[in-house]
């Protein structure tokens, strides 16, 4: 090897772009493909609460408020461990390199009850037992052309995660669901759609950032938990992108090095509503509407594209 190269084989030069594996239509990395039958046989607890999400569609915020209500707004309390390791992220595995590994099945086995599990998954991949014993589940949809935005900075920060390409070519992608965890457009229908047999409380990133404290309070409301006026504002303060983004607990900094680079996009990067408006060109987004229209025809989901 020249020596250019050799100076500097640190841990990113190790980190290799991920494989991605197709089950039911639906692109998983090759790590969580190689361990899916242990996850599809997770057995959920009847107290488990489930924090499910398409990417980037406002999971580590909704994670942050979750553990505030449960914690009664004790901000030492959700500073005991970063995110990923209060909330075992269920199907995200990670074997190299050793000092990066992460199992969140392996996570969620060892905690003690009660859990709170978060998840990207679909709900035909779900595991069934979720289902089966009645979970509460709290799931966040954001708007698409926000989540694309989001998803793509993410994609090109994040070497645990496949190259994005061109702007161009990941719109592409997230058009036809050729992307980690699948199309957009299944995923918020489905959940949608599940919402009517099970116990899942369906929010939206837009109506969170738009009254944060009316969500909150929905959220306490479902977990059953009762908050004062006192401890509600902690949690609304203490819950916003500007705290959050500082917080080395929630905001990815801690850990991951070598593998998040917040060089080249932040993980907390602006936590807005209609960022999509700096990206898409103008055909850009007629293609991407026209094409919208069709896929979201069969469902009554409606989204706010702004505020």
């Amino acid at each position: 090897i020249a020596m250019n190269k050799m100076k500097d084989l640190s841990l990113e030069e190790t980190m290799i772009q991920p494989v991605l594996f197709e089950l039911d239509g639906v692109l998983l990395t090759q790590p969580i493909a190689s361990i899916w039958d242990q996850v599809w046989k997770f057995k959920a607890k009847p107290d488990d609460v489930l924090i499910a999400t398409y990417a980037k569609a406002g999971t580590t915020w909704t994670q942050e408020i979750v553990d505030m209500i449960q914690h009664n707004g004790d901000t030492e309390k959700c500073k005991r461990e970063s995110t990923y390791k209060r909330h075992p992220f269920l199907e995200w595995f990670l074997a190299e390199p050793p000092s990066a590994r992460y199992s969140g099945l392996e996570l969620a086995e060892a905690m003690p009850s009660p859990r709170t599990i978060k998840t990207h998954l679909p709900t035909q991949l779900l595991p069934p037992s979720f289902w089966e014993q009645n979970c509460k589940i709290i799931y966040v949809a954001r708007n698409a052309k926000d989540n694309l935005v989001s998803y793509y900075h993410f994609h090109r920060m994040n070497k645990g995660l496949p190259d994005p390409g061109t702007w161009e070519e990941f719109v592409e992608k997230f058009m036809t669901g050729k992307v980690l965890w699948g199309s957009w457009y299944d995923h918020v229908k489905g959940w949608w759609k599940a919402k009517d047999k099970h116990r899942i409380l369906y929010l939206f990133y837009e109506d969170m950032k738009e009254n944060p404290k009316r969500e909150i309070q929905k959220i306490a409301k479902f977990l059953e938990k009762d908050l004062s006026q006192e401890v509600l504002n902690k949690i609304v303060h203490n819950t916003s992108f500007e705290v959050m983004k500082e917080n080395p607990m929630a905001n990815y900094t801690k850990d991951f090095q070598g593998i998040m680079d917040h060089s080249i996009s932040p993980f907390m990067r602006k936590g807005t509503v209609a960022d999509w408006k700096n990206h898409f060109t103008v055909a850009q987004n007629e293609k991407f509407d026209e094409d919208y229209k069709k896929k979201m025809s069969d469902t009554s989901l409606v989204f706010r594209m702004e505020l």
